[in-house]
């Protein structure tokens, strides 16, 4: 992983972000893209034999919830390549909670608005990983963090919707740009960031894919709600050892 735990473990503290290039192969990152796309197709073809329109079930590029329906994330959630980042950086026993796929292409150009993740399920702290599947780039969508916000809760407004999933966000211009680190990364690569690390994405003006997987994960004994959502949670190194 490059950094050892000492290390991964102060990035956390100082930064609530961690950037491990070329974790995963292109191989693999073409295989989890391609059942990805599968999955994909799947609601989509749901959507239009319940007489839907297959392009709205999906419009805002997200879908929640890929280990509980396929055996390749399932497996890939415990992958020790992201297991032995968290172990060392953050738990020594891992929990996953839940995924989910986020794309882009030439339906879904719109940027990600700057928010954190903790606003959307509250309780323990978690972290999340995005793990690129195609090149990441400034024009086709990458994600961009704020070093240091994780130490405090921002003030969210979710008033300012824009039917693209995101009810809560940050004002627009509440963010010092100059002060964000944007993660250009090759496919493969991964960003692990805290629950309340500011993060948004450009917005895709490249015309090309941009296919992203984000787990997330908590400290399997942490004090926590049960999340219905969590529907396929598992301990992936350790044990619980809380009552």
């Amino acid at each position: 992983m490059g950094l050892n735990a000492e290390e991964l473990r102060a990035a956390f503290d100082r930064d609530g972000y961690v950037i491990v290039p070329n974790l995963f192969t292109r191989d693999d990152v073409a295989a989890l893209k391609a059942e990805c796309q599968s999955i994909v197709d799947s609601v989509r073809l749901a959507a239009l034999d319940a007489g839907n329109d297959p392009k709205e079930a999906l419009k805002t590029g997200v879908y929640v919830g890929l280990a509980a329906r396929s055996d390749v994330f399932r497996h890939a959630v415990a992958d020790d390549r992201l297991v032995d980042v968290l172990a060392a950086g953050l738990w020594p026993n891992v929990e996953f909670l839940s995924d989910k796929v986020v794309f882009k292409n030439a339906d879904t150009v719109f940027d990600s608005p700057w928010h954190q993740d903790w606003m959307y399920w509250r309780g323990d702290h978690k972290a999340s990983v995005w793990v690129a599947l195609d090149d990441a780039t400034p024009e086709n969508g990458c994600l961009k963090v704020l070093p240091g916000s994780h130490r405090a809760e921002a003030d969210h407004d979710g008033s300012d919707g824009d039917g693209f999933g995101f009810g809560h966000r940050l004002a627009r211009g509440s963010v010092d740009e100059s002060r964000a680190v944007t993660a250009e990364m090759e496919a493969g690569g991964a960003v692990f960031f805290h629950d309340l690390t500011l993060h948004a994405s450009h917005p895709n003006t490249s015309q090309a894919d941009r296919w992203t997987w984000i787990p997330t994960y908590r400290d399997a004994n942490a004090d926590d709600p049960e999340y219905p959502w969590a529907v396929a949670r598992s301990i992936v190194r350790g044990q619980r050892t809380s009552a």
